[in-house]
């Protein structure tokens, strides 16, 4: 893509994602991950009225004089976007294909988490690490994401969320909110969802294009697997082909719901159609209410 041509591209998802982040930050952002919790700060000898149970034993040991452990309260947040660019997140039906509505919504998160003075850190797969950028603040920042997330040109067709989530699990040691955008067209990855969930606080946005559930009757049509390359023809005036491409779609949304659930995760379904700002407020706002 042209320079010019990005620039332009990058202005125009600045002004519209911005504008939608006041919304949500507004709304629910806030309220959804004011907490932190408390963090680890230093080690200082015992004063009378401390809790035992804050005694560091192994400082206290090696120094014969106990120490007890200090906490402080984390201020701010990390906020990472693990995002599917595999050759299947290319694709799109209507007005704008998966990757186009995954950059939108990557952007809301960023401009919303600046506003909450939290880092934003972004890691591109496919069945690779295609780049990761790690977590920091400012508009320069979000700017710049929004730059690759306009611009990246994956090595790879794949898409191994497993991978990705065991790598970010990796780079990142202290505890992040992470959204995994993503079709999950890949294999399982449960056991990397659970490791990485004790950790972390995982959300799951899972994108899809409405023809993918409801494929239109047209006939006979050739269809190309964007990330096998493998061609096939349907015909899609088969009452029973599309019966089965829908039931197929909703038990694939099923296991990817059930996986994120039983590893104590969130998940919600988005279509390219979807009034995904609503969506998200929503999501946060339950959050909210369990805060």
């Amino acid at each position: 893509m042209e320079t010019s041509e990005l620039l332009k591209k990058v202005r125009r998802i600045e002004i519209k994602t911005r504008g939608l982040s006041n919304q949500i930050f507004s709304g629910n952002y806030h309220s959804a991950f004011k907490g932190r919790g408390m963090s680890f700060s230093e080690v200082r000898e015992y004063s009378y009225g401390d809790d035992v149970r804050n005694i560091d034993w192994n400082v206290t040991a090696r120094f014969n004089m106990p120490f007890v452990k200090v906490f402080e309260e984390e201020r701010e947040l990390t906020v990472m976007l693990l995002i599917d660019v595999s050759k299947s997140s290319y694709f799109g039906s209507k007005l704008k294909n998966k990757n186009e509505l995954m950059t939108e919504i990557a952007a809301v998160l960023a401009f919303s988490a600046t506003k909450n003075n939290d880092k934003v850190g972004v890691l591109f797969f496919s069945d690779k690490i295609e780049k990761f950028i790690p977590p920091k603040k400012g508009k320069s920042h979000i700017l710049r994401i929004i730059r690759e997330l306009l611009n990246i040109e994956p090595t790879s067709n794949g898409t191994n969320v497993a991978m990705a989530l065991k790598y970010f699990n990796n780079v990142n040691k202290k505890r992040s909110i992470a959204f995994v955008l993503s079709d999950f067209m890949c294999p399982d990855y449960k056991d990397a969802l659970t490791i990485a969930q004790k950790r972390h606080d995982i959300i799951g946005l899972h994108i899809h294009d409405d023809i993918e559930e409801n494929i239109p009757d047209v006939g006979l049509v050739q269809i190309k697997d964007a990330e096998t390359n493998k061609l096939i023809w349907i015909n899609t005036s088969n009452t029973e082909l599309r019966k089965k491409i829908k039931v197929g779609f909703l038990k694939h949304v099923d296991e990817n719901r059930a996986t994120f659930i039983k590893s104590g995760a969130e998940y919600r379904s988005l279509s390219t159609t979807d009034n995904y700002i609503q969506i998200l407020m929503n999501l946060f706002a339950q959050r909210g209410t369990r805060k």
